[in-house]
């Protein structure tokens, strides 16, 4: 049996970023009635991964190796790109992505559906099956994990992905996020610098969440299992590209900028996204996260960022101030007060907002 395992310490809270919670859009604490047949469609890059997406469908079919899905996906429909039938309509471009990616490890076997409860469940619940680097997108999700067991919906225009990928060392294991959350941004760089079109200033959010103009637009998901000496991580990632509720999107940034312009795809940032991911997560495993550090830091929201810390101390409350400088090589953030003391900052594991309920641990 493998064994379940945080990403982080404060991973309970950070199933608050999850992919559909970070949309933003309509909680629901209501339990949502069954689905009918559930449509997955296996695409691939090459003949090697075509033979692997043969090699799923035909072990899907069979009853003992069923794919794994929730209780509201009673059924699930298994196809080829290859077989998908007029009746069918693919709401992605997979020409267009499959053109523009590059990578040569991930995303080039994908499983698109129109509707699902949670790619990262699917992801998280089959791993064992699918191939590394794979990667599950919908269009539709309705059932996103947030916290407190709340339920959220992700309608069309959003960017839903979850994808496999595995690691042998634990110590780096909670930094991974931040590897994830700085790839989207190289990748939205990348499309914009690219494209010709104005710069998108997406942000990151300590530890997980993607802001634009002040207001959240996506978010970073990752959990693990550890098995025979590596870690298997499900990575799930949520971007608002086209749906502008309740908060705001990329192409509704863009059009306010420069009207009219070119629209920023779905398809082009998910092959964006695996492109540098590829190129940054060997960076991150061969040389380090600090080597990233100076780049993250730059995209992120809070270096210079004053932080008031409340402590109880013989009873009484007392607040002090410090200063956010960067992360400590667990992945906290570093925070330097007036005296030059040098302290590590991470979320007590009960405020909603995590810059609200931070504890410090003197560094020496």
């Amino acid at each position: 049996m493998p064994l379940a395992v945080r990403i982080h310490p404060f991973a309970a809270a950070v199933t608050a970023a999850t992919v559909a919670a970070v949309i933003h859009l309509r909680r629901r604490r209501s339990h949502i009635k069954a689905m009918g047949s559930t449509l997955l469609v296996l695409f691939a890059k090459s003949t090697e991964e075509l033979k692997l997406a043969q090699s799923l469908k035909l072990k899907f079919e069979n009853t003992n190796d069923a794919l794994k899905v929730s209780e509201e996906e009673k059924e699930v429909k298994v196809q080829l790109g290859s077989d998908v039938g007029p009746d069918c309509q693919v709401n992605f471009g997979v020409g267009l992505y499959m053109d523009s990616l590059v990578a040569t490890r991930f995303g080039r076997l994908l499983l698109w559906s129109p509707r699902l409860s949670s790619t990262h469940d699917l992801v998280s619940k089959n791993f064992h099956e699918l191939p590394f680097g794979t990667v599950c997108i919908t269009d539709i999700q309705f059932k996103g994990r947030g916290r407190s067991k709340n339920v959220w919906d992700s309608p069309l225009g959003c960017l839903l992905f979850s994808f496999t990928l595995q690691m042998e060392d634990g110590r780096k294991l909670p930094l991974l996020q931040y590897v994830i959350s700085l790839s989207v941004t190289e990748a939205i760089k990348q499309l914009w610098q690219d494209k010709g079109l104005p710069q998108l200033d997406v942000r990151i959010k300590w530890p997980n969440d993607l802001y634009l103009e002040g207001l959240k637009v996506g978010g970073i998901l990752c959990t693990s299992s550890y098995q025979s000496k590596f870690f298997n991580v499900s990575a799930g990632v949520g971007l608002n590209v086209d749906n502008e509720k309740p908060t705001t999107c990329l192409n509704a940034v863009l059009e306010k900028m420069r009207p009219n312009c070119s629209k920023l795809t779905r398809e082009e940032i998910l092959a964006s996204f695996f492109n540098k991911f590829e190129e940054l997560f060997d960076i991150f495993l061969n040389e380090g996260f600090n080597v990233l550090e100076d780049l993250y830091c730059k995209t992120w929201l809070h270096s210079g960022q004053k932080v008031v810390i409340e402590e109880k101390i013989d009873g009484r409350s007392i607040q002090s101030e410090v200063t956010i400088k960067g992360l400590t090589s667990s992945g906290y953030l570093l925070a330097t007060d007036e005296q030059k003391n040098s302290y590590e900052l991470n979320p007590d594991g009960n405020s909603f907002d995590f810059f609200k309920g931070l504890v410090r641990r003197k560094l020496e």
